[in-house]
């Protein structure tokens, strides 16, 4: 069993993959690379690719589902998270109740016999009415409290990157912190085609003027080496009329 401190070894994530595969959620506790929540427990209910994320340990923190790394969080020892048995305390005899005298602000004065209200008669065989508006109660009933669902782990990002420096075009694509294509040599004809996909106009503006400085440097290039050779040529015929 791993320290509260070390994480998870390979042999503990092959277990808890085992148990998650037999339908239990292993408890673990978070270490102090877990920042504020170190210490705390969490139940493991997913374990996901660990060759697109380094934080492939989703784990179940209160309402949330998150994922952590393996040094986030280490095997719970046994018996953690459970409430010790508390002794109920004897109930005390109940005191007798104190009647005390009634005190009313709104009570109607006593009338004499020959004011008193009459009561409704009611029909024999029928019910006396109740008044449903004073008789009637309501409960109000607590508002239920949303609970916030978690968000599932979306794949890595992608990023294809599109580079130029020291006259040549590279490409390179990464997900997420996994390397999928070394930067590799374009000619300017295929990096353009990838531009033109890009519909902005400074890039274009951009890539337009690193070919045109390309292009005019190549005819300046080209025309160095043309007037080399005419000399070459030249010296080369005056040989041949010398022989």
């Amino acid at each position: 069993m791993g320290a509260a401190g070390q994480g998870l070894s390979e042999d503990e994530v092959r277990g808890i993959r085992e148990a998650l595969a037999a339908g239990r959620k292993p408890k673990v506790v978070f270490t102090a690379a877990a920042g504020q929540i170190a210490g705390q427990l969490g139940q493991v209910v997913e374990l996901t690719d660990p060759a697109a994320s380094d934080e492939f340990v989703v784990v179940r923190f209160g309402r949330d589902e998150l994922p952590f790394s393996p040094t986030d969080v280490a095997v719970a020892p046994r018996g953690a998270g459970r409430r010790p048995v508390e002794s109920k305390p004897e109930p005390e005899p109940a005191e007798p109740a104190v009647v005390e005298p009634e005190f009313v602000l709104d009570r109607v004065p006593q009338q004499r016999g020959d004011e008193l209200p009459r009561r409704e008669e009611q029909p024999r065989g029928e019910e006396p009415r109740v008044d449903e508006a004073a008789g009637s109660k309501v409960e109000a009933k607590p508002a239920r409290r949303a609970v916030k669902a978690a968000k599932p782990k979306g794949p890595a990002g992608l990023t294809v990157t599109l580079a130029y420096a020291e006259g040549e075009w590279t490409v390179a694509a990464q997900q997420g912190g996994k390397v999928l294509a070394k930067p590799y040599v374009l000619k300017p004809a295929e990096a353009l085609r990838m531009v033109a996909l890009v519909d902005v106009p400074g890039v274009h503006e951009a890539v337009e003027q690193i070919l045109a400085a390309e292009r005019s440097e190549a005819e300046r290039q080209a025309e160095k080496l043309r007037a080399e050779l005419a000399e070459i040529e030249a010296r080369l015929a005056e040989l041949r009329e010398a022989g």
